[in-house]
């Protein structure tokens, strides 16, 4: 495991957005860098279809995820 030296301001804007998904510190950044390197290698897919992919391939059930879902 490595540090990587990023600015206070983005660890208080991780600090708050990983309590807002109720991650840790951590695992809010890991969840970003994912998300981010297959964002640029996929750059036709959009950022829910990037989710969507990432679902699917840990055999999470997108029918009763989306069935059980209230429009916000």
């Amino acid at each position: 495991m490595g540090l990587v030296k990023i600015s206070d301001e983005l660890h208080e804007e991780i600090r708050k957005s990983s309590h807002v998904m109720s991650r840790s510190i951590n695992s809010q950044v890991e969840f970003w860098i994912k998300t981010g390197m297959l964002a640029e290698l996929n750059p036709t897919l959009t950022f829910n279809e990037i989710l969507q992919q990432r679902l699917r391939d840990e055999n999470v059930s997108l029918e009763s995820i989306l069935q059980e879902a209230k429009p916000i």
